[in-house]
């Protein structure tokens, strides 16, 4: 039975969003050309592969579902990603263990056949189960996994890449061959060498995962037992999620006031100013704070309204993304009403003023679109920041639920782990290079977002 969780909802809608933006920049030939930049951006391009990856992700992991039990009714909701990854799921062991390992990581009471007791560290239950000698054979087994998944991917990226020089030959009336080398030698408008490069070191890596993930916890497990590369991979729609939505709930006030604040002036520009000055004074930290604290104690109040945990973790969630897009819209606000005051003394809408438009119609089709390159820009630069924000939250406790797999919640986590002896260690890695890669390609490809719709570096290039 299908189940929609409100954020997954509100994804889908930015989605479509994204996808009715692109139809629209498609028929326009001055928005084209922006992106049209940034494609030809070997960095951008290659940032973009990342996140698209990341992107596929998170809308796997957003189509939950109530799975039909043994018995009457259905079982706990549980998304696609969920069900592909059962194997990750379900093999849980004892307690902690390293990556790739055949033991545990503490030592522990073992009793003998004979009825001795010891100490020592006991086999997982999963991870390199299938080996006799794990001493012995563990090295050369994972270099054989290795050597498989490394040749399914050779032959999958491959085949892709034949695909795409196909399609590019047909294209431009040229031989495969011919195609190849332009490709190869890095010639033409799209950079389909840096395009396919990213894709097959991706590839790579998913194999690589797949194959080795089958006999072994490749990031080993955590203080429970249940996979860590599980756990950091659900991660990533939590962090999307907390990027995307906190940015839809941001751009209508910042948007609505920031060009009401500088065309109109006078005493809606005062109040927008004396708002926005008022919500910057505030730590953003004690707002966040007082909200959580507040849907808490609603969920403890009304139990009935929740019929399973996941509807109360996404809950918590959304009302994260709301307050974060809340205390962040006023830097843009700010920028936008600094913008609208320039324009507003331009011909073009001065001559609109003059032949009595309405200025509702002013500020929609004068001034939103000649503005837009700044939003554009600061959406893609503060993604990052929210992305990290979670984390911070996490950290503190005051973030998304303790049920919601989260890269805030593995740090937090691992934080307790680092004090003990020996120490665990691979939660906090884990966490630190999955969100560090998202971050990083984010940024990659804000800067060229940034250099490509802003005018006066448009100018200067020029």
């Amino acid at each position: 039975m299908p189940v929609l969780l409100w954020t997954d909802a509100l994804f889908f809608l930015l989605m479509l969003m994204v996808l009715v933006y692109a139809l629209h920049v498609r028929r326009r030939e001055h928005l084209r050309a922006p992106w049209r930049r940034i494609m030809q951006s070997p960095l951008a391009m290659g940032a973009a592969v990342v996140l698209g990856a990341y992107v596929l992700v998170a809308l796997i992991d957003s189509m939950h579902f109530r799975p039909a039990s043994s018995g009457a009714g259905y079982g706990e909701v549980i998304s696609v990603l969920d069900y592909l990854a059962r194997p990750l799921r379900m093999q849980t062991e004892k307690t902690y263990s390293a990556p790739f390992a055949t033991h545990l990581y503490s030592k522990e009471t073992i009793e003998l056949e004979n009825g001795r007791e010891i100490r020592g560290y006991p086999r997982l239950e999963y991870g390199g189960a299938h080996l006799d000698d794990p001493r012995a054979q563990r090295a050369g087994d994972i270099l054989r996994t290795s050597l498989v998944a490394l040749a399914e991917a050779a032959l999958v990226s491959l085949v892709l890449s034949l695909l795409v020089l196909t399609v590019l030959a047909r294209r431009s009336a040229t031989s495969l061959r011919e195609s190849m080398q332009r490709v190869l030698h890095g010639r033409g408008r799209v950079p389909w060498r840096t395009l396919l490069g990213t894709a097959a070191a991706l590839i790579v890596l998913v194999f690589l995962l797949l194959e080795l993930s089958a006999n072994y916890h490749v990031l080993g497990t955590d203080k429970v037992g249940q996979d860590v590369l599980y756990a950091a991979i659900k991660s990533i729609r939590t962090g999307l999620i907390i990027g995307t939505l906190s940015t839809l709930v941001m751009l209508p006030f910042a948007l609505a006031l920031g060009i009401a604040a500088g065309y109109l002036r006078g005493w809606v520009d005062d109040a927008v100013q004396y708002v926005y000055t008022t919500l910057s004074s505030i730590p953003s930290i004690l707002l966040i704070a007082a909200a959580i604290l507040m849907i808490q104690v609603y969920m403890a109040n009304h139990p009935g309204n929740f019929t399973s945990v996941e509807q109360r973790a996404d809950l918590r969630l959304l009302f994260l993304c709301i307050i974060l897009g809340i205390t962040s819209w006023t830097n843009l606000c700010r920028l936008l009403r600094g913008e609208v005051l320039k324009l507003r003394e331009v011909d073009y809408v001065q001559a609109a003023s003059a032949f009595g438009v309405r200025h509702g119609t002013i500020m929609l089709r004068h001034l939103l679109p000649n503005v837009m390159h700044i939003v554009m820009i600061m959406v893609v630069l503060d993604f990052s920041g929210l992305v990290l924000a979670e984390a911070v939250l996490s950290y503190i406790n005051i973030g998304v639920d303790p049920a919601t797999y989260s890269w805030g919640n593995m740090i937090n986590s691992a934080r307790l782990e680092l004090a003990r002896e020996p120490v665990v260690w691979w939660s906090l890695v884990a966490a630190f290079v999955f969100m560090f890669t998202l971050v990083l390609a984010a940024n990659l490809f804000a800067d060229v977002v940034r250099d490509a719709f802003d005018p006066r570096l448009r100018r200067e290039t020029a």
